[in-house]
C-alpha cells in the first residue's frame, strides 16, 4: 500500500514532464503564488485540485475545522511569510459542507481531549447562534448554515490580526475572501465575504457580530452582499480572545 504512492509518484512526475520539460525546473526556482488558502484538513477538499492549480500556484494552510486561532503560531507564521514575505494578494477562507469539525462542535465536548479544546470557539459560536440555527427546518439546514458561519467567523479573526492590520496600514493590496465549497458537487461558492482595507475591517468591528445573515442556497449560486457584511447578532469579541497582543518594535507578538 505505501510503495503504491512511490509508484503513483513516479507516474505522476513523468506525466507532468511530459505535459511541460520544464515544469520542475521553474518550481524548483521560485514559488510566487497569489493566494494563500486556509482550509480544512478534510481529504475530500484538496485545495489545489479543486481550484484548478499547479503546485506553487497556492500556499496553503489547513487544519480541522479551518479554524483561526490567535494563540496558533502554525497558522500565525504561515499567515505572516505568505503577506510579509510572498505577498500574497488574497487570502481564501474555505469551510466545506459537511464538516466532521463542526458536526462535532454540536456535540457535547468529551473528556478535554485536544480536538474539543481545538473547537472551543466554533462550540460557542454554535451555542451563541442557537436560536437562529433553530429556526431551519431540519438538522442537514441547521449544518449547512453552521458551516457558513464558521467560516465567517474564522474571516473575522484572520482579519482581527496584526498580520492582516499591518499590511493593510501599509496599503499592501491584500483581500481576505469567505468560501465554502461543496462535497455533493464539487462547486465552491463565494459567500460575499470580502475585506480589502483596513476602513473595511474597522467598519465590520463596527456593524455588528455573528447570525442572522442569510443563508447561502447551497444549491445554486451565493448571494453576494457586497464587500462589508451587513449587521449580524452579538458576541464576535468574545471569540477573538485567549490571546493579548502586544507590539515589540515594529514587530506584534502574543502571549
Amino acid at each position: 500500500m505505501i510503495d503504491e504512492l512511490f509508484d503513483r509518484n513516479v507516474a505522476w512526475a513523468a506525466g507532468k514532464t511530459r505535459s511541460d520539460p520544464d515544469f520542475f525546473r521553474r518550481l524548483a526556482e521560485q514559488q510566487a503564488p497569489r493566494y494563500l488558502w486556509l482550509g480544512c484538513s478534510d481529504s475530500r477538499v484538496p485545495a489545489n485540485d479543486i481550484v484548478g492549480l499547479d503546485p506553487g500556484e497556492v500556499f496553503v494552510h489547513r487544519n480541522v475545522g479551518n479554524v483561526v486561532h490567535t494563540g496558533d503560531m502554525n497558522l500565525l507564521s504561515v499567515l505572516e511569510f505568505a503577506v510579509e514575505t510572498l505577498e500574497v494578494r488574497h487570502v481564501i477562507v474555505c469551510g466545506h459542507y459537511g464538516c466532521g469539525g463542526i458536526r462535532r462542535a454540536f456535540e457535547p465536548p468529551g473528556a478535554g481531549g485536544l480536538i474539543d479544546h481545538w473547537l472551543a470557539p466554533v462550540r460557542e459560536m454554535c451555542r451563541r447562534c442557537a436560536g437562529d440555527l433553530a429556526r431551519l427546518p431540519s438538522d442537514a439546514a441547521r449544518m449547512d448554515r453552521a458551516c457558513e458561519l464558521n467560516v465567517e467567523l474564522q474571516l473575522r479573526r484572520v482579519a482581527a490580526t496584526p498580520i492582516l492590520r499591518g499590511a493593510w496600514q501599509r496599503q499592501q493590496p491584500i483581500t481576505v475572501h469567505g468560501w465554502i465549497y461543496g462535497l455533493g458537487d464539487g462547486l465552491l461558492r463565494d459567500l460575499g465575504l470580502k475585506l480589502s482595507s483596513l476602513d473595511q475591517a474597522e467598519q465590520l468591528d463596527r456593524e455588528g457580530e455573528l447570525c442572522g445573515v442569510r443563508r447561502t442556497d447551497h444549491h445554486g449560486s451565493a448571494p453576494r452582499r457586497g464587500s462589508v457584511f451587513r449587521p449580524i447578532d452579538a458576541g464576535i469579541a468574545a471569540f477573538r480572545g485567549g490571546l493579548t497582543w502586544r507590539t515589540i518594535g515594529s514587530r506584534a507578538s502574543a502571549f
